[in-house]
């Protein structure tokens, strides 16, 4: 009897993982939502707020291009689930980097060129980390990510030409040449370059208060 009143949201693995996605998506964008509101109202402090809303930008870019098909407007989306996120939207679409962010690209022309490379940075070791989380194993998906993320690495002066960062990136994208777009990595060569992006990325990170960000 009880198995006749179950209602399925989904027929197949394909199914599911799509309303796994819309509710990613839409926990994404409350999230953003919140943060800003928080931030406004001096509830968290710059430091604290920059570095949850490069994250939450990061992971909204990656998931929004991995639906692009399925959900070809983020607003549409918004306003089909009433979100009345304005905020969120402005964050996550228009923008595209934190408050702090354009704060310092409108007060210093020399000091925001560290600044928005540090963001684009931040949210292109994010974008690759949650490639491979989504299964994203494709040479040609995975190779514009790491040259992406090697070209934002060169933009900060701060960082010594030897930054493992750039040494594993390098090794990555030759190893990546020699492979056929249409290749996909192994699991185990998806969990290693995955390890060697985290332990880039917590470097990255540490390095960061030589920056005076």
């Amino acid at each position: 009897m009880n198995t006749q009143m179950e209602v399925k949201l989904w027929n197949d693995k394909r199914e599911r993982e799509m309303y796994e996605n819309f509710a990613e998506l839409y926990a994404i964008i409350k999230a953003t939502e919140k943060l800003e509101k928080a931030y406004v109202r001096d509830i968290i402090s710059s430091t604290e707020y920059e570095a949850e809303c490069l994250k939450l930008i990061a992971h909204f870019k990656t998931l929004s291009s991995s639906l692009k098909d399925t959900i070809p407007s983020i607003e549409r989306f918004a306003d089909t689930y009433k979100m009345d996120c304005s905020a969120a939207l402005n964050r996550l679409v228009t923008s595209g980097v934190p408050a702090t962010v354009e704060h310092r690209t409108a007060s210093s022309s020399s000091g925001n060129t560290s600044a928005a490379a540090v963001a684009e940075c931040t949210q292109n070791f994010i974008t690759a980390m949650d490639s491979l989380k989504l299964n994203m194993f494709a040479v040609d998906q995975v190779h514009p990510l790491l040259s992406d993320l090697a070209t934002s690495l060169n933009k900060l002066s701060f960082l010594p030409p030897d930054f493992v960062g750039r040494v594993k990136l390098k090794e990555w994208i030759a190893r990546l040449s020699k492979m056929g777009a249409a290749d996909e990595l192994t699991e185990q060569q998806a969990r290693q370059l995955h390890f060697d992006l985290e332990s880039s990325y917590n470097s990255f990170m540490a390095a960061l208060p030589n920056a005076g960000t």
